[in-house]
């Protein structure tokens, strides 16, 4: 039988990638984003093979509303995130620190929650932290303490929801639109300096991170783990 992956934050980036591979594995999927503009993009580039829905992820209402259109599905795919939470700790806002908890752990949190009733028991759910919270990295401790928080669910979840797997993907440094707030010339260079100190000499492709959830989702013997897939820079 067919399995369903549902992935919130599916229209663009590290989300899109997964649906795209999910796809070619044979599951029928659902995408979903805030920016109707992407959903339609998303929906192309998949070849219109995959239910493309708009939905804000930060809205309760809306993430019932997304989730009890579908009825029943499999696996749950939280491939959303946050940019805010940069900076050193010594003049770092607390706004800022405060935004990435609520643009990525609470929601992440709460979709996860209301996909409970709709999920199969024996499906997955797969979240999405970052290296940030496993690296030493000088200017990442708001970022980082937002990624952690989403890594610290994963083991409870796994015993506390069982048999439903919980796991997530920790990227790196990954070329996706996540970097659109740099300029161009500024976003070369800091890849550029992310690649020297990466021990596989570049960043990462959307389609990594993708493969990575990819794997999360199909082995059913993987569970309580969170999966750094950095090209070894935390070592850095």
């Amino acid at each position: 039988m067919q399995q369903h992956a549902v992935i919130i934050g599916g229209t663009s980036g590290i989300g899109l990638a997964a649906a795209q591979i999910l796809l070619r594995d044979g599951f029928k999927v659902t995408v979903s984003g805030r920016d109707p503009q992407r959903v339609a993009n998303a929906s192309k580039q998949l070849r219109d093979e995959a239910n493309a829905v708009a939905a804000d992820a930060t809205d309760p209402a809306a993430v019932a509303a997304l989730l009890g259109g579908l009825g029943g599905f499999d696996h749950l795919v939280l491939a959303f995130g946050s940019n805010k939470g940069l900076g050193p700790f010594a003049t770092i806002g607390i706004e800022d620190v405060r935004l990435s908890f609520t643009e990525k752990v609470f929601p992440q949190f709460a979709c996860a929650q209301a996909a409970q009733k709709f999920l199969n028991p024996r499906g997955s759910i797969t979240f999405l932290s970052a290296v940030s919270a496993f690296g030493a990295m000088p200017g990442a401790a708001g970022i980082g303490a937002a990624n952690a928080a989403i890594a610290a669910l994963v083991p409870t979840l796994a015993r506390e929801l069982q048999p439903l797997r919980v796991n997530a993907v920790a990227p790196g440094v990954i070329d996706t639109p996540w970097w659109d707030w740099a300029a161009p010339d500024q976003k070369s260079q800091m890849f550029a300096d992310f690649a020297s100190q990466t021990p596989v000499g570049r960043v990462g492709t959307s389609e990594e991170i993708g493969n990575a959830i990819a794997f999360l989702v199909t082995n059913a013997f993987m569970t309580g783990q969170t999966i750094v897939c950095d090209g070894g820079i935390r070592l850095s």
